[in-house]
């Protein structure tokens, strides 16, 4: 099968290669699945997850990319709840091969099934973004109805959802970005929008939740921020200061079938639309790596099957 792969740490997004793999190996519980459209994060290639298993063996070549939609197309020992010829979405493993190849190997329980009239491109986009935006929020923030949120990149893959769910639930939402982002956020539902390049993030005031993707001085600044009793969530690094009289979290996203289910059907019925930016073929994974984020809104998606597959809702 063709997949992207990487095998010299050193080598970057250069090192992104199209190759012939051995087909995966389905082992207990999991799935083989058909990979209809991938998505991936551009800091991948500097996970160590990327280059070693759990046991910390080096493991390239290895697969990149850890979103997929595509069609279940064999069953490992022992696995229930998906069946051959169903259309799932979700995320690969971490220290496995991952998404950008024609099949990949999935544990089950990170897969939800998908409904035959949701795009394979739309729902590549969700997994990492909606189960990011989902945990942030309210697994880790606790935001409820009334309370007011700074989301940093609200524009972005995550930020974009993150904003919509904020919204459904009755918060304030302070969206940022760069200045050509202000329109895509507030039209998702951001009631006021900051151009990190040109404005003080330290004159938006008290908020009772800050959720970040950015990292660094943004990170730094936006501490001081929080409301007694609020928190600030980050994906992008470990927070090297708390806020006075606040929580910081850092979290990595958690693979949850039930979540990705419920995404999948606020998708269905208009309350919930990632946004999918450019959408490549596999041939050009190094390009779209390269260009992530360059003045495109939302998520580029990687598509990798041509033809669709058997569908089954």
């Amino acid at each position: 099968m063709r997949a992207i792969t990487v095998r010299d740490r050193d080598a970057g997004v250069g090192g992104l290669t199209l190759t012939d793999m051995p087909y995966p190996h389905a082992a207990e519980n999991d799935v083989i699945v058909q990979v209809h459209a991938a998505g991936f994060t551009p800091g991948e290639l500097d996970w160590p997850a990327t280059w070693s298993d759990r046991a910390g063996r080096d493991r390239t070549p290895s697969i990149p990319g850890h979103e997929l939609s595509g069609v279940v197309v064999e069953l490992g020992y022992g696995t229930t709840g998906l069946t051959v010829g169903q259309r799932v979405f979700g995320l690969t493993d971490w220290t496995r091969n991952g998404s950008l190849a024609e099949y990949t190997a999935v544990e089950a329980r990170n897969l939800a099934p998908l409904a035959a009239d949701i795009d394979h491109t739309v729902a590549a986009a969700l997994p990492i973004s909606g189960l990011t935006a989902w945990q942030g929020l309210f697994d880790h923030a606790h935001l409820t109805t009334g309370q007011t949120v700074l989301i940093h990149g609200a524009a972005g893959g995550v930020g974009s959802i993150a904003v919509q769910l904020a919204r459904e639930v009755g918060a304030r939402v302070i969206g940022t970005g760069r200045a050509d982002d202000r329109e895509v956020a507030l039209g998702l539902g951001a009631q006021t929008f900051l151009d990190l390049a040109a404005d003080d993030v330290r004159h938006i005031g008290e908020v009772d939740v800050v959720f970040d993707v950015i990292g660094g001085d943004i990170l730094e600044r936006s501490t001081e921020l929080v409301r007694p009793g609020g928190t600030l969530v980050t994906i992008a690094m470990p927070p090297s200061v708390q806020p006075k009289d606040g929580r910081a979290i850092f979290f990595v996203v958690e693979p949850d079938r039930a979540r990705l289910t419920d995404l999948a059907e606020r998708l269905r019925a208009g309350r919930l639309n990632p946004i999918v930016g450019a959408v490549r073929p596999l041939s050009e994974t190094a390009s779209a790596f390269a260009r992530h984020g360059h003045r495109t809104p939302g998520k580029t998606i990687i598509q990798v099957a041509k033809e669709p597959g058997p569908q089954h809702s």
